[in-house]
């Protein structure tokens, strides 16, 4: 694909960039938070998925979908899903961030994809070529329901951090594709999952100032929370009350917004806990297990999911599923 941003705002390439262009002296650079989601990362990287696929090719780059089929599922039979975003500041991370969540969730009865998508360290690119791979994977995944076995009415996404906010820039956002891309199909999701999400661009946020300086008054067109709309997909949010990066306030203004307009938005606050807190290998798992536990509950609500959930919340255990020594191929 042509990477020349014709097609994209400029101003709008300039704050999702921002100083971090390819090449500059802090591109690798990693903060705290980016760290827990690498962690994350590496803790998920023993589980398998059962297939991965390219969803798009950028230069030499093949950028895949990880997928995780519920045991015996047929095609021909559709059942929910859902697409993970996993964190590490736009810089690090790996698609292996979500596999613990996606495994549980493909055992419960859904297909679960996670996403590799460009980011710093590996092909010194920035946000907004993140922004452009997000939105390129729901195309895919939305392009081939039908072979993937999900019901196109019951397509959930989810996100952690730099993640949770591609969950939110495809639900809400627009002009932002990749070049050139057809772009008929729509990126927008009948759910949305986020951990530790920013999605407040505007007056107010952390990131305002910036944006303004860049953008003056059309800074709304990256604020996933200015571009809600009626009959918003419902919504759940989880964060811990102790992170340094997203504020309670902040969740608190997104979850109000969202009622406001009649939606439903479920927000779980946790004492004392840190940015990534919910991330699978985090200590002895205990709120990777009670945010599951959760998630698992607000999709049976909702109706992609039936029966009780089958996670243990209050077990130690590392791993909540044992791998099953199935061939799962890489098709690659």
């Amino acid at each position: 694909m042509n990477l020349r941003c014709s097609t994209v705002p400029f101003l709008a390439l300039l704050v999702l960039g921002g100083n971090l262009a390819p090449g500059a002296q802090t591109a690798n650079r990693a903060d705290a938070g980016e760290e827990v989601d690498a962690a994350a990362a590496d803790a998920g990287a023993h589980i398998k998925p059962d297939r991965i696929v390219t969803y798009k090719t950028v230069g030499t780059v093949a950028l895949g979908v990880s997928i995780f089929n519920p045991p015996g599922h047929r095609p021909g039979q559709p059942v929910a899903g859902i697409v993970f975003f996993h964190g590490g500041g736009f810089n690090i991370g790996a698609p292996s961030n979500f596999y613990a969540q996606a495994q549980y969730l493909a055992s419960r009865g859904m297909v679960a994809i996670s996403v590799e998508y460009r980011i710093r360290s590996r092909h010194q690119t920035t946000q907004r070529e993140a922004v452009m791979d997000a939105m390129s994977a729901m195309r895919w995944v939305r392009q081939h329901t039908a072979e993937l076995g999900i019901d196109p009415a019951r397509l959930a996404v989810a996100g952690g951090s730099a993640g949770g906010f591609l969950a939110a820039a495809v639900t809400t956002l627009s002009g932002l594709d990749e070049p050139g891309e057809a772009t008929a199909t729509s990126t927008r999701p009948n759910a949305l999952v986020l951990f530790n999400s920013s999605l407040d661009r505007g007056p107010g946020s952390r990131a305002f100032a910036k944006v303004e300086a860049a953008m003056g008054d059309k800074w709304k067109t990256i604020s996933p929370l200015h571009n809600l709309y009626p009959d918003f997909p419902p919504t759940i949010h989880f964060l811990g009350k102790s992170d340094k990066n997203v504020s309670v306030a902040s969740a608190q203004k997104m979850k109000a917004e969202i009622e406001k307009i009649g939606g439903r938005c479920d927000l779980h606050l946790y004492d004392g806990q840190e940015h990534g807190f919910f991330n699978y290998g985090r200590g002895d798992n205990t709120y990777y297990r009670a945010t599951l536990l959760e998630t698992d509950k607000f999709l049976t609500s909702i109706g992609y999911l039936r029966g009780p959930p089958t996670l243990d919340a209050t077990s130690s255990q590392r791993a909540h599923l044992p791998i099953d020594g199935r061939d799962r191929s890489l098709d690659r």
